[in-house]
């Protein structure tokens, strides 16, 4: 059950990254009007489009999340699902605005139909085209001003962290996103920031037949010697410093033997809202630290 969960997973991810990159514009017919007024009754099929609408402000706008929208925790949770949207059930809490990370089941064309305007943000290819989705966001729900001030306070701590991993420039990491061994490139968002970091990825070396996100195996990641291991698969696999340690052959490895593992929620890994300045710093300070 663990490795079919993963895989699922994993599907869901190759999705989100398999789009331009960027931020789309808004589908419908009303699409100028509800950017110019700020559409009253948002609905979110979107984890990170969630985290960013209440962190610009537009919380109050928001009537409805989908079922794997978790944070801000006071958001108005639903049964709704982004990866088998159900239309009617949508329609139903009578949305200006549905915000979605892609376009599963006709979603769009099933809206547009009902005249309800679609904005579709798929993952980005680094940090630049996240902070485009924020203020694009922003400019759709009517807080401009609230997103460019969100994107510059990123852009400020993110900067900042980032000279200060630059102590450990050059360190070899390993992202695990399964403990199958599932990991992201630097073709991927949550590759670009290592980059950004200053580290090198050890999935770059084995992404050819999976460009983002490669399958490594244990004998791979064990040459490689990663300086630093950073977990994202703490909460839906409980994947911890002392797991890994007992992994065949694992306390070999210089990040295990000097305890460079860095435990990362999983959902913050995942998304690219807001939130991914804890994760930067999560890393940053490990790699400032890393001996």
């Amino acid at each position: 059950m663990l490795r079919r969960s993963f895989l699922v997973i994993l599907l869901v991810l190759l999705a989100a990254g398999c789009g331009s990159g960027g931020a789309s514009s808004p589908t419908g017919s009303t699409s100028t009007a509800a950017a110019a007024q700020g559409p009253g009754r948002i609905v979110s099929l979107s984890p990170t489009a969630t985290e960013m609408l209440f962190a610009i402000g537009a919380g109050d706008q928001v009537v409805a999340v989908d079922d794997q929208s978790n944070y801000p925790a006071d958001a108005p949770h639903s049964k709704l699902s982004g990866y088998e949207p159900n239309v009617e059930a949508i329609a139903g809490y009578d949305p200006d605005l549905v915000v979605a990370s892609g376009d599963p089941g006709g979603l769009v064309d099933g809206l547009g139909k009902l005249n309800i305007d679609v904005l579709i943000q798929e993952a980005p290819k680094n940090l630049e085209g996240a902070y485009e989705e924020i203020e694009e966001l922003g400019d759709a729900t009517g807080r401009e001003q609230q997103a460019r001030t969100v994107v510059s306070g990123m852009r400020s701590q993110i900067s900042a962290l980032i000279e200060q991993a630059s102590a450990g420039s050059g360190l070899k990491v390993y992202h695990e996103l399964g403990p199958d061994y599932y990991s992201a490139t630097s073709q991927t968002f949550i590759g670009s920031i290592y980059t950004a970091l200053g580290a090198k990825n050890i999935a770059d070396g084995a992404g050819k037949k999976a460009p983002g996100y490669p399958q490594l195996s244990a004998e791979y990641i064990l040459k490689s010697n990663p300086d630093l291991i950073v977990l994202s698969d703490t909460t839906c696999c409980a994947q911890t410093l002392e797991k890994v340690a007992a992994r065949p052959g694992w306390k070999r490895i210089d990040a295990v033997q000097d305890g460079d593992v860095v435990e990362a929620d999983d959902d913050i890994a995942s998304r690219w809202g807001p939130r991914i300045v804890e994760f930067v710093r999560a890393v940053a300070e490990a790699m400032a630290e890393t001996k």
